[in-house]
């Protein structure tokens, strides 16, 4: 075997990774939040809910299906952020939850049963819903109390920042809404 010899330095370019991906394994779940960002935890009953007749008494054709209470269409998304239902006067809607093992969500519906410490996590389908969740006791942490509104504007620019930071950035905390 031989050896290749030269006066000049080989240099290889390296790739371009996109900005967003520096540092961060874009697979990677999104992390827990750190303890400074958590404004308080609650202990609340967490339960799988879908748009269909099952959960909310419309079908497809219905004009509202998968319209939360506060008109966002209702989303999964494990890397970013999920719609969920709160009680608005434990959660107002816009708030910022971390839910252990179902990851970030934003108060976007509510619900006639879901009264007090008890939230609605959205999943696509019933089978979503029994084999990921079910009903659990979880101790949730609230990163950003909402103002009482949640927006399709608010739910992109809070995907994209968790898309990038793989967790809710500071200053996506400190926009008023």
């Amino acid at each position: 075997m031989g050896f290749l010899w030269s006066p000049q330095p080989i240099v290889i370019p390296r790739p371009e990774i996109p900005k967003k991906q520096i540092g961060v394994d874009p697979s990677m779940p999104v992390l827990a939040p750190r303890t400074e960002q958590v404004l308080d935890t609650h202990k609340v009953t967490a339960t799988g809910y879908t748009a269909g007749v099952e959960s909310t008494g419309k079908g497809p054709k219905h004009p509202q299906y998968g319209i939360t209470y506060s008109g966002v269409k209702v989303r999964r998304d494990k890397e970013t952020v999920s719609t969920i239902a709160a009680d608005p006067k434990l959660f107002p809607l816009g708030s910022i939850l971390y839910i252990p093992g179902y990851g970030y969500g934003i108060v976007a519906d509510t619900g006639s049963a879901i009264k007090g410490n008890k939230i609605d996590l959205y999943f696509p389908t019933t089978k979503q819903v029994y084999k990921e969740w079910g009903k659990k006791d979880v101790e949730v942490q609230v990163i950003k109390q909402g103002a009482g509104k949640c927006t399709e504007k608010m739910l992109e620019e809070l995907s994209e920042a968790i898309d990038v930071y793989k967790s809710v950035p500071d200053s996506w905390l400190d926009k008023a809404v």
